[in-house]
């Protein structure tokens, strides 16, 4: 037993006051200089089907420096899974939490042996330079992570800045030091075109690796130095050993040697660029071989974009989970454009971003619900960047972005989420874009055939039998109608907003008042899609909904919720139906149901983004009672501080922007809206500070496990009796302190709603 001085007994005392009088402003006080990157678990979402990396980056950084295992099964999507323990290589592009593989690029080992790289490679099992490794000798956090790999017994440390990758390998004592690099590598989903490795120097390689995939025209240009010179190397070209220094084809490998008498280190620093050899040398730090203070300062520029939101709270645990959200939530997108503002399009034209820094992994099916709303109030510059970025994919196509990858559209995932990001942004006070020209990009996105358009415009709907997943695609739309029809009213476009503001309706058209779902219609706007099974979910073909069923697609109307309400008879019918979803068996039928439907509370699938909303309709329908039990329900078991603490995938930050939102007491139902929804605080103190100068706190006095209910609230001194928050009400700043309690108050929040 350690015997307690009195001054620790004194300070346990006065905690103990402090929080049974409701003080939490100290109640955080032993922990107010620990730096918030010690809270940061990158391993969380390496388990399960959270998809994310434990590597090396920076805040939205150009770089993810992070391991591969070398298989390319669907939960090595980032090319990592916790459950491994195999490395094939570390590469310096990774996809946070996706749901299709790609990237893997550049790809760099070191080993303590020569090793044959013409050995033809059809499986991991193949791959000769691979090394077992354990998580023992493993570690991670903000811009650093660290593995020991046992087949080479070589130390591998990697961190990075915004554009340069930085590498050190730690040899044993006399042991052969080599680091073999494979532009052929392509277990994780993508092919490569055309790739090429350029011996500049004794200390210096460049070249490019061309490939398709996911990104059907990825142009990856490089240049990387090392700390000591090459000794000897071996080059290789589709399988075949050839002389010189220049290596072209296909697939190209190398293996560089060094001289292992002039120190145990051999350091690697390495920029890439969409543009050219050029373009990667340019963006290359000057600095020399400074790995600490790579990575001090990668830590800093963490801490920096951390303390923008501080939580208060008595659990570590739930800072881990807060502050590894907030994390995940700046993985993507990531800086695209050059150092001199060049970046390359699918179409293979060099632009100049003018004025805003380029960005890519745009994964706006998911994004828009919570992770772009995030970056309004913590990254709003960053915002209009996006925006501009998306405008200049735009015209390629002329089709506003529907999921970009390196530059390229892949036109993965439903609707045109690009749309209610510019809405959003617009109406929230984000400049910093041509507003106009946005707008004209958001209607001829809108009024184009492509994607079931043609049949969306004709029908009102999209009859099923002429679209798979019909449903899902015509709430989308109806929703992103409603989103320039919002934009439309703001610039005084009178007959835009009265068109788009009706076929945003078209959710009306698929509600089946028998069944209480939204179903698929035939094109004679009569017979429903037969036979129905509101759980029957098929990944690949002949569904009516994307990635999902009826009980979780059949609420997708954030735009006209009051509407929607109606529609089901009323409040009471309507709050009766949203229980059952949480309440319902969760078996799904469907020989080929998608491995999206995770993180299961009844048919609730909080492992997919469409379900990310729906707690959150309990507020309309005059039930905030209940809001507030289920976004708890929902904190409490599907995040966690373990690999597989999140219950699907990450998907470029919603699933962590979710947790961020939602534990604060906040949820941007509606993005577009410009409001937050409230539900259940989990902390005792947030505090945002916002861009502007302002600071805007929320605090929840007597909040515990049992305490989930808002029993009273004020805003500023002043009684706030709403469930919802505007966005200008948030930036202004001050102070929205809830009461808790362990009973629900049924008349706070409360408003006439639809009977």
């Amino acid at each position: 037993m350690v015997k307690k001085s009195p001054i620790f007994l004194f300070a346990f005392l006065w905690a103990f006051i402090a929080c049974e009088e409701g003080d939490i402003k100290n109640i955080d006080a032993p922990d107010l200089d620990k730096e918030l990157t010690s809270y940061v678990d990158p391993f969380i979402g390496t388990g399960g089907h959270g998809h994310t990396y434990p590597g090396a980056t920076v805040p939205f950084g150009m770089i993810q420096l992070s391991p591969d295992n070398g298989i390319s099964g669907w939960d090595w999507c980032s090319g990592y899974h916790i459950s491994d323990d195999v490395i094939a290589g570390f590469s310096h592009l990774h996809l946070s939490g996706t749901g299709i593989g790609d990237l893997a690029d550049l790809l760099f080992m070191p080993v303590n042996k020569e090793i044959d790289l013409t050995t033809e490679v059809n499986s991991r099992k193949d791959i000769v330079y691979k090394s077992k490794f354990s998580h023992e000798n493993e570690k991670s956090k903000p811009g650093y992570y660290q593995v020991f790999l046992e087949d080479h017994q070589v130390n591998v440390e990697l961190t990075s800045s915004r554009r340069t990758g930085y590498s050190k390998y730690t040899f044993a004592e006399a042991d052969i030091q080599s680091v073999v690099l494979d532009l052929g590598f392509a277990i994780n989903w993508d092919s490569p075109t055309d790739t090429k490795i350029i011996l500049e120097d004794d200390k210096t390689i460049s070249g490019y690796r061309h490939s398709t995939g996911w990104a059907r025209n990825q142009k990856v240009f490089f240049i990387a130095e090392f700390s000591k010179p090459i000794t000897s190397h071996t080059l290789i070209t589709e399988g075949k050993k050839i002389e010189g220094k220049k290596a072209e084809g296909v697939k190209t490998s190398a293996q560089l040697f060094f001289d292992e008498s002039t120190g145990r280190e051999v350091q690697l620093k390495l920029a890439l660029s969409s543009v050219s050899i050029n373009n990667a040398r340019e963006n290359l730090d000057k600095q020399g071989f400074q790995f600490e203070k790579i990575k001090e300062k990668a830590n800093r520029l963490w801490e920096g974009s951390l303390k923008d939101v501080k939580v208060q709270t008595p659990i570590d645990s739930l800072k881990t989970i807060f502050y590894t959200a907030l994390y995940h939530s700046q993985l993507a997108p990531v800086t695209f454009s050059d150092k001199n503002d060049e970046f390359r399009k699918e179409s293979d034209s060099i632009i100049k971003a003018e004025d805003f820094t380029a960005y890519s992994t745009l994964s706006l099916w998911d994004t828009f619900r919570a992770q772009q709303p995030l970056l309004t109030i913590t990254h709003p510059n960053r915002v209009s960047d996006i925006i501009n970025s998306m405008l200049e994919y735009y015209k390629t196509n002329e089709i506003l972005p529907v999921w970009t990858l390196y530059g390229n559209e892949t036109n993965t995932m439903t609707g045109y989420h690009s749309i209610p990001v510019i809405t959003e942004a617009y109406l929230k006070g984000i400049r910093g874009f041509d507003v106009e020209a946005a707008y004209d990009a958001m209607k001829n996105t809108m009024m184009q055939d492509d994607r079931g358009l043609e049949y969306y415009k004709e029908y009102g709907y999209i009859p099923f039998e002429l679209l798979d997943e019909s449903v899902t695609i015509t709430l989308e739309y109806a929703y992103n109608d409603w989103c320039v029809a919002r934009l439309a009213k703001a610039l005084g476009k009178t007959k835009d907003y009265e068109y788009f503001s009706t076929r945003a309706k078209a959710y009306e058209k698929l509600f089946d008042p028998e069944t209480g779902f939204m179903r698929g219609k035939s094109k004679d706007g009569q017979t429903w899609n037969t036979p129905f099974d509101p759980k029957f979910s098929n990944h690949r073909e002949n569904t009516d909904y994307t990635e999902g069923n009826a009980w979780q697609h059949s609420w997708f109307v954030l735009h006209e919720p009051e509407n929607f309400i109606e529609l089901h008879g009323g409040s009471e019918k309507f709050t009766k139906k949203l229980e059952q979803l949480f309440t319902e068996s969760s078996e799904i039928t469907g020989e080929n149901a998608s491995a999206d439907i995770s993180g299961l509370i009844g048919q609730y699938a909080h492992g997919n983004e469409p379900s990310h909303h729906i707690a959150y309709l309990f507020n309309k329908a005059g039930k905030p009672w209940r809001t507030q039990y289920w976004v708890r329900e929902i904190l409490k078991t599907q995040y966690s501080t373990k690999p597989d603490g999140l219950s699907g995938n990450e998907d470029a930050g919603q699933m962590s922007a979710w947790y961020v939102f939602s534990s604060m007491g906040l949820y941007p139902f509606n993005p577009a809206s410009a409001e937050y929804e409230i539900g259940s605080p989990l902390f005792e103190k947030s505090t945002i500070d916002l861009e502007n100068g302002n600071r805007f706190s929320i605090l929840a006095k007597n909040v515990s496990d049992d305490n989930i209910y808002i029993q009273a609230a004020t805003l500023n001194g002043e009684i706030f009796n709403q469930t919802s928050i505007s966005h200008e009400e948030l930036l202004a700043g001050g102070e929205l302190i809830f009461k808790m309690g362990n009973k629900p108050n049924k008349n706070w929040g409360v408003t006439k709603v639809a009977e």
